[in-house]
């Protein structure tokens, strides 16, 4: 319970405190940066796969491995 009342104030996309960031003051106090991950990138290229061979996606789970060498 006491986790759910924690989370209830965090954005669902970048997990910071809504109180804050939606503040018009915070509209630059905050930078970003991008990562690639390159297991995600896989499981992405597969689903895109999937979906070009006229697969649909619904429920699609997909698992990432690393490739043994």
């Amino acid at each position: 319970m006491a986790l759910m009342e924690s989370e209830s104030g965090l954005c669902g996309d970048c997990g910071h405190l809504l109180s804050e960031t939606t503040q018009a003051e915070a509209e630059f106090a905050y930078d970003a940066s991008i990562t690639k991950c390159h297991a995600c990138l896989a499981g992405a290229r597969r689903v895109a796969a999937h979906q070009e061979d006229g697969g649909k996606t619904e429920g699609l789970k997909v698992s990432v491995f690393r490739r043994e060498r």
